[in-house]
């Protein structure tokens, strides 16, 4: 019986080397590409340095001194962040704090993307309409909060007024800590609904038409193209709506102490409204930066979290 004998393998033949000259062409070429990028970089890394990193690690040696900002500082070690332990208004603030994001974050993005699919729809005066829903993003933090301020006065206010001639007692929006954390939460929906309805917009720009098509074709309602079709397709823009809203949340100062000034009675105090108490009328510059950084790191904490566990945050629209 014959046997049948596989050729033998042979090596591919090896590439030729290329010449030298060509070799330091490429070489001359990545050291260009290298040094056009990072000259392009060097301005946003040299602003994110002098304005994020050094005040960033200035505000960390900070919080283990003693410092009042008018003598020279003196090392604490952790006395700072005991004092946090054992501070009952800091706590308050941070339960203030989160209080203020559960009730803002998610309604606000409700809102945005209710808002995004009516005017991404054919209606008459579209373009007006929108300009009035983002109208309170364009105006300053300072100027709103006044403006809230007006509305929500106890004694003089619109909606006080308003609600008066229906027959409502008015309400003690200044007194009542319930009802000031309340105020501060609807001024801050206000201003902050045309911010998450553009960017539901842009993200709603960006999904085919063609599979509304296939999904009417199917004979799929209006609201499952939403909840499977809109919903799925906004992945990225939810997770950087909601990390930025987390992020305004932790960081909400201007409206607080405007129309508050964290009363009454801290019911209305946040984290940085305290710290700013504590650094600029307390004078406890080290125990503010401690507060400060104690915020820096829930803001890591959350964005780390949500980027981890967030699947479709680089799904494209």
């Amino acid at each position: 019986m014959a046997t049948v004998t596989s050729p033998a393998r042979t090596s591919p033949p090896a590439k030729p080397a290329p010449p030298p000259g060509r070799r330091r062409t490429r070489s001359a070429a990545r050291i260009r590409e290298t040094v056009a990028a990072w000259t392009m970089l060097a301005p946003n890394l040299t602003l994110v340095t002098v304005f994020l990193l050094v005040p960033l690690v200035m505000a960390l040696v900070l919080s283990f001194q003693y410092s009042t900002g008018l003598t020279s500082p003196t090392w604490a070690g952790l006395a700072n962040y005991r004092q946090l332990v054992e501070d009952p208004v800091f706590w308050r603030t941070v339960a203030n704090t989160a209080v203020f994001c559960v009730a803002t974050v998610p309604v606000e993005m409700a809102m945005g993307l209710g808002l995004a699919l009516l005017f991404n729809s054919v209606m008459p005066a579209r373009p007006l309409w929108r300009t009035l829903v983002y109208l309170p993003m364009v105006i300053s933090g300072v100027a709103t909060a006044l403006i809230g301020t007006l509305m929500f006065d106890e004694n003089i206010g619109l909606l006080n007024k308003l609600i008066g001639t229906v027959g409502i007692d008015a309400l003690p929006w200044q007194t009542d800590g319930t009802a000031a954390m309340g105020s501060v939460v609807l001024i801050t929906l206000w201003m902050r609904v045309g911010f998450n309805m553009v960017i539901y917009l842009a993200g709603l720009q960006g999904i085919s038409p063609e599979l509304y098509e296939a999904a009417r074709v199917e004979g799929a309602g209006w609201w499952q193209q939403v909840r499977n079709i809109t919903v799925p397709m906004l992945g990225p823009s939810t997770f950087f709506l909601l990390i930025m809203n987390v992020i305004y949340s932790f960081q909400v100062f201007d409206t607080v102490f405007v129309m508050t000034l964290g009363g009454p009675g801290h019911a209305t105090d946040v984290m940085i409204t305290y710290a700013y108490r504590n650094g600029f009328e307390g004078r406890q510059q080290g125990y503010a930066a401690a507060i400060g950084i104690v915020l820096y790191l829930l803001v890591m904490a959350f964005t780390a979290l949500q980027w981890r566990f967030s699947r479709n945050r680089d799904t494209v629209g």
